[in-house]
């Protein structure tokens, strides 16, 4: 009988024990209720006591986890339409606190950040042609709101460490896509008309530029030309003359030569002169 009692003794503190114990695992952390209510909470990892049938224990991941949530519509600064798709990056940072405010439900938890980040978001679109947020850089708008949107995570418990843009699209069902295309064609056929006009003003400046240097060119080839046959005719008069003071005779014949040569060149010149001109000194039978 004494046996029987001990074991069923040993049983109960044994059976007491495991339940008393409980681990946290690394990553997580926990909180204690006793009846409901919340004893102790951000319970780190480790091995850990409590009271047992009394208290209940309730584990959360720490870690990073993503809230994502449907795409919202919003309207920008010049009053159109845009769909942006969007999730957030955070952790619990106050069990406590998020336990009482979800009671450590996630999808509650979604569910209410989800209108404290689109109320953000909203204001920065507002603030916004449909270009800026279409083209601009989305980090900018995230990093504005960061700041405004922890401090609405923060009476549930969360901490927001980045929000990322997945798309930002038009939606099918507005007339905003046609606007945008039309916008689009305008913007390029102005920056078509700016890349010609600068063309134009840049072939201009070159053919300009050409043209000046052609005639710099061509200017300063008619000037060596000139100075060339100067020193030509002056090297030929200078030979002209070496050559009639050794013998002028010769020269004179030469000349004579030249003379007739050029005048009867076409076969057709008709020439009267007096038959003792001294032209035709060369042709007479006499000499």
């Amino acid at each position: 009988m004494k046996t029987s009692f001990w074991v069923a003794t040993a049983v109960a503190v044994l059976l007491g024990l495991m339940g008393s114990m409980f681990v946290v695992r690394e990553g997580n952390s926990a909180i204690v209720l006793n009846l409901g209510r919340v004893v102790r909470s951000d319970v780190p990892p480790g091995l850990h006591f409590k009271w047992p049938l009394v208290d209940s224990v309730r584990v959360f991941d720490k870690r990073l986890a993503v809230f994502s949530s449907e795409p919202e519509r919003y309207l920008t600064g010049d009053k159109l339409d845009v769909s942006v798709d969007y999730f957030a990056l955070g952790r619990i940072e106050d069990l406590r606190r998020y336990f009482q405010a979800t009671g450590g439900n996630e999808e509650i938890a979604v569910q209410r950040l989800t209108p404290i980040i689109r109320d953000s978001l909203l204001n920065e679109v507002n603030s916004r042609t449909l270009l800026e947020v279409v083209s601009g850089d989305r980090s900018q708008v995230v990093a504005r709101q960061l700041e405004a949107i922890n401090k609405g995570a923060a009476t549930l418990g969360v901490r927001i460490i980045d929000l990322r843009i997945k798309r930002i699209e038009l939606p099918p069902d507005s007339n905003v896509l046609q606007s945008v295309y039309t916008q689009m064609r305008s913007q390029r056929a102005q920056v078509a008309s700016e890349l010609r006009a600068q063309g134009q003003e840049q072939g201009q400046t070159i053919k300009a530029r050409a043209d000046r240097e052609s005639t710099v060119l061509l200017a300063e080839a008619e000037r060596d030309a000139q100075r060339l046959r100067g020193e030509g005719d002056a090297i030929a008069a200078r030979t002209y003359a070496e050559a009639a003071n050794r013998d002028s005779a010769f020269f004179a014949f030469q000349r004579s030569l030249e003379a007739y040569r050029a005048a009867f060149a076409k076969g057709e010149s008709v020439i009267v002169l007096d038959r003792d001109d001294p032209f035709l000194q060369y042709m007479r039978d006499d000499r």
